[in-house]
């Protein structure tokens, strides 16, 4: 039933829908209509929330991933990421007015690989957009986490795929879904990678300096931006605060690359992100029934953080 009354109120324009109700004769049925507006209501509060303002926002992790886990090679990946119809891409960090080229950087030590994406800011700098990390397991068995870089998203940010299944608990007919990390062995990039006599892939591109088949195109405003990436977010892969590659990101941290023009916009943003929430916190002491004093804290925020 709520889904049906959304319908009907989306067929009119917010002021429609004030002037049909207040001049309307059936003004007191209106609380017919109330689980629709809860619903609505509801709705409303539980949207994606809008832009951070930071350049992470123009990237999709999960995007990368799922190119990836279809990529034939590390090559075949990059080129995958630069195709403006892949719906990964749409970073400006010079700000030209054209979409930047990824490149892709590899690097190994033994049974660790790992993926660097970046970006070339100028002819003198480059900034880390992501890095796949990978570890070998077993024979069979690697395990894999994408991280997104602080400068790119404000901090951190650390996504894995993984798989859902049921627990059946003691009590009868209840369950509850779980999720265990994924063994990505058999995606052909990461076989072709850990394959015998696999040579590292270092991309050969650099600034302006492309292959011919690029063509570079005007990124899009965030809104549509937005939605184009809203598919991803239907394949399993999730936000993590933990490293489960811990050896490969040991393998990467002293090669990380930044740009200090991307790190000072970024970090300008994340402070006045931080500056339009307020925090007031007022102490009071109250005294109880048997003459004990009891300090109470009160904490009051005010403003609404950006994004979030």
């Amino acid at each position: 039933m709520a889904g049906n009354c959304l319908s009907f109120f989306r067929t009119f324009t917010p002021k429609e829908r004030i002037m049909k109700f207040l001049l309307s004769p059936l003004l007191p049925l209106l609380f017919l209509f109330l689980p629709c507006l809860s619903t609505a209501v509801e709705a409303r509060d539980t949207a994606e929330p809008d832009s951070t303002g930071l350049p992470g926002d123009h990237f999709s992790l999960e995007g990368a991933l799922e190119l990836f886990k279809t990529s034939s090679s590390p090559e075949d990946f990059e080129k995958r990421l630069n195709m403006e119809d892949g719906h990964v891409n749409n970073l400006d960090l010079n700000e030209d007015g054209e979409v930047d080229y990824i490149r892709v950087v590899g690097h190994m030590e033994g049974d660790l690989q790992v993926l660097v994406l970046q970006v070339d800011v100028s002819a003198s700098e480059s900034q880390d957009i992501a890095v796949i990390e990978m570890e070998r397991k077993g024979d069979d068995d690697v395990v894999l986490q994408i991280i997104g870089d602080e400068d790119v998203y404000g901090e951190s940010v650390i996504m894995e795929p993984y798989e859902q299944y049921t627990v059946e608990p003691d009590a009868p007919r209840q369950t509850e879904p779980s999720r265990v990390v994924v063994n990505v062995w058999t995606w052909p990039a990461v076989r072709y990678m850990y394959a015998p006599g696999y040579t590292v892939w270092v991309s050969p591109w650099r600034w302006r300096a492309y292959p011919t088949w690029w063509r570079p195109w005007r990124p899009l405003r965030w809104t549509a931006w937005h939605v184009r990436v809203t598919p991803f977010r239907a394949h399993r892969y999730h936000v993590v605060t933990t490293h489960r590659v811990v050896r490969a990101h040991k393998v990467y941290a002293p090669r990380r690359t930044h740009s200090k023009v991307v790190k000072s916009k970024t970090t300008t943003v994340v402070k006045t992100r931080k500056g339009t929430v307020k925090k007031t916190t007022t102490t009071t002491k109250v005294k109880g029934p048997r003459g004990n004093t009891k300090v109470k804290q009160k904490t009051r925020v005010s403003g609404k953080k950006r994004g979030g």
